[in-house]
């Protein structure tokens, strides 16, 4: 086997577990077919003028050594490099490029941007993550690449691929053993040099099976014309000549059995190999042996000829991706360990009951570079000695889901429209408007301030769907109007079923958008990762039957219990009423089956429940959405974005946000005018805010105020940006 392999330090005992007499063969040194001793006395050389290991002989000396030439185009890895040039020939206008949305570009359509040729040049926002391809390449390291789907983990992975040398690919050729047809023989050669190889084994058959053809027919005709000459029966003649055409058939099979069967064959490949493991099953991925239903009588299929490939395999010399590598079962995980330590892997049946599990071939060459990929829970359920393996000879990185919006990574996001258009080949390119809104719309789903999404498979779908629309109506660009559009087609399912819910809710009056209503709050959340919601929150107070207590209903989690909680403890220490004496409900209005997960709904409940204790009625134009604080400070949410526009959608005129959450609104033009964002830092904000009747209030607020806690004007409560907040 070849010494390069992509482990550094492999167990001193590991060439000692084989033979020496086996090395040559898996060098690729010398043919099964030539060994002298044991593997040489059964077999015949059928290509006697074919030497693989002479240089004089040898017809095939070009696939070793490349010429000066080709090495003049290979590309190193010192050639490359961190900075990539976005924007090579277009104008950049540096005084505009902080506050333009292009960063500057002067282009018309995306047509006059000029997409990289190497696929490592156009990963875009992760460049920690593409610096250590680059290293990992180099180095022949192995890397594992954690965050969320769609950050460019698999594209990635190729643009290794390309970095690696490829003038040492090697093709693998399984042999017939005639000492046990069980344990065939492996042989590895220059890529290339395979198909010339089966070709003269084949053509050497052919002349062997003529020969033989030619000695049977001659045999035939002269016992048929003994039988036909003599006073024997012609009928024992012509038995006699069938016996004999079926000897010479049977016999005929094993001249067709010395012809290897090549496994691996890169003759044609112009770049390291690449394999996409995801998802594969164990003998896909270390190989297999195919099953024969005809094992005797000498039908049976050559074991030779049943060996199967595995992935590990056929990345030798290049790379292995396997995304949500936790999906592999744990014994798959221990053998391709052994793989990457050993850099080789012999194949079998993997199946116990098939007839393949008999056939096991010498070890296979599968000197790849692991890329193992997934997302945060793939590390809990990877086999731990499997991951320390890739740690101890490689990198960790993990995937950014957000970048900071600067002019440089604008005019990347419109390289980025480019790169797709000319990946698809049939979408129209997109005129200036039309990449400011996809720009626009990076910014909206980063959920943050000053950031652009680095989920580039989901703004490629919108990339898409909008030049689709253009295409149907024959458009020689792409226009803002398609790319709004296409967000209004390109909605999630949660998104379709959260405005399907609004317009049913409306239908019923569900809703109310004006006037007071003591103890119903208009609350918000968000429905899975990008649909905002209403959700009024109601309150009654009632004597208690026992002991007072805080009941709420709506199918609450664990944390939404928790928040209401919380609530309660404000409420105990503000209110006149003596509580033990009171039941206080708290209902979340047609919650739905999957109920209130997340704290965001406390500055609701806290309003909802106030009301009614106070007889003090709520602004039903007013919604809101925020956690709270035990001493009544409003903390951040997520999702303000997508809430503030579902306020806006059912009839609101003002929403509360926290004060943390300012940075984090980026709502569409259209809602703009159609609503007003007051930011609130403490609960009395809220109330004062939300509640109606002058008198009563005033003295309510003023005397939350004196007891409350004001945590955000000490400076105590961090920002957006160091908190977690909820998703709900």
């Amino acid at each position: 086997m070849s010494n390069d392999t992509n482990v550094d330090d492999p167990p001193e005992d590991a060439s000692d577990a084989r033979p020496d007499e086996n090395e040559p063969e898996r060098q690729g040194d010398r043919s099964p077919l030539e060994e002298d001793g044991d593997r040489h006395n059964d077999v015949d050389d059928p290509i006697e003028d074919f030497d693989p290991a002479s240089d004089e002989d040898d017809p095939i000396d070009e696939f070793e050594t490349p010429s000066d030439d080709e090495d003049d185009d290979i590309e190193t890895v010192e050639d490359l490099g961190s900075t990539v040039e976005v924007d090579p020939g277009v104008e950049v206008d540096e005084e505009i490029a902080e506050d333009d949305l292009l960063g500057g570009l002067k282009i018309d359509s995306t047509e006059d941007i000029e997409v990289p040729d190497r696929l490592v040049d156009q990963v875009i926002g992760q460049d920690e993550a593409r610096d250590i391809i680059i290293k990992a390449a180099k180095q022949r390291r192995h890397v594992m690449m954690i965050g969320s789907p769609g950050t460019g983990k698999s594209m990635l992975a190729k643009a290794m691929s390309q970095l690696l040398p490829k003038e040492d690919l090697q093709d693998v050729l399984v042999y017939h053993n005639p000492d046990d047809g069980n344990e065939p023989k492996v042989r590895t050669v220059p890529a290339g040099k395979g198909e010339q190889i089966i070709d003269a084994h084949k053509e050497e058959a052919r002349k062997r099976n003529q020969m033989r053809s030619i000695l049977m027919w001659i045999i035939i005709a002269v016992v048929i014309g003994y039988a036909i000459l003599s006073p024997a029966s012609i009928l024992l003649g012509v038995l006699a000549a069938g016996i004999i055409w079926l000897i010479f058939r049977y016999t005929s099979r094993g001249s067709d059995a010395m012809v290897p069967n090549m496994i691996v064959n890169n003759g044609d490949q112009r770049v390291a190999p690449f394999e996409d493991a995801t998802g594969a099953h164990a003998g896909a991925l270390l190989g297999d042996v195919r099953h024969d239903p005809f094992q005797s009588g000498g039908m049976e299929t050559p074991s030779h000829d049943r060996v199967e490939p595995g992935s590990i395999h056929k990345s030798n010399k290049g790379v292995l991706f396997v995304d949500e590598i936790n999906t592999l079962d744990i014994r798959t995980q221990q053998k391709l360990m052994t793989a990457i330590q050993e850099g080789e892997f012999a194949i079998t049946g993997q199946s116990e009951r098939s007839s393949g599990a008999m056939v096991q071939t010498e070890p296979v060459p599968c000197d790849f570079i692991m890329v193992a990929a997934g997302n945060l829970d793939a590390m809990e359920n990877m086999h731990p000695a499997l991951r320390n393996r890739i740690k101890g000879y490689g990198y960790e990185v993990y995937m950014d889901d957000t970048i900071e919006d600067t002019p440089e990574m604008r005019r990347k996001y419109a390289r980025f429209i480019a790169q797709e258009v000319e990946r698809d080949g049939r979408l129209p390119h997109f005129t200036d408007d039309a990449v400011e809104e996809v720009i626009l719309e990076a910014k909206r789903r980063s959920g943050r301030k000053n950031h652009l999404t680095l989920l580039f498979r989901s703004l490629g779908g919108l990339v898409r769907v909008a030049g689709d629309i253009a295409r149907a109506e024959d458009k020689e660009y792409t226009t803002r109007d398609d790319v709004l559009q296409a967000k209004r087609r390109s909605r999630s399912i949660e998104q379709q079923l959260a405005d399907d819910y609004i317009e049913r809710r409306k239908d019923y009056e569900l809703q109310v958008n004006e006037g007071g209503v003591e103890g119903r709050v208009n609350g918000l959340a968000v429905m899975g990762e990008d649909s905002g919601i209403m959700l009024p929150v109601m309150a009654e107070i009632a004597p208690a039957q026992g002991g007072g207590q805080v009941i709420a209903t709506g199918k609450l989690q664990e944390m939404a219990e928790e928040s209401v909680q919380n609530v309660s403890a404000i409420i105990k220490k503000f209110s006149d009423v003596d509580l033990s004496e009171k039941d206080i409900h708290i209902q979340f209005v047609q919650a739905g089956q999957q109920g209130v997960d997340g704290d965001s709904a406390s500055i609701t409940v806290a309003t909802a429940v106030i009301s009614a204790l106070e007889n003090i009625p709520v602004d039903q134009s007013v919604a809101m959405t925020g956690s709270l604080s035990v001493r009544g400070d409003v903390l951040p949410v997520g999702g303000v974005t997508h809430k503030i526009e579902a306020a806006a959608k059912a009839g609101c005129t003002k929403v509360i946000i926290p004060e943390a959450n300012k940075q984090d609104v980026m709502i569409e033009e259209e809602y703009e005018e159609m609503i007003e964002i007051i930011p609130c830092a403490n609960i009395s904000e809220v109330l004062d805010v939300a509640l109606m009747g002058e008198p009563k209030k005033d003295s309510l607020v003023d005397r939350l105020k004196s007891i409350t806690g004001t945590a955000f004007d000490q400076g105590t409560v961090g920002s957006a940006g160091g908190s977690n907040p909820s998703p709900q």
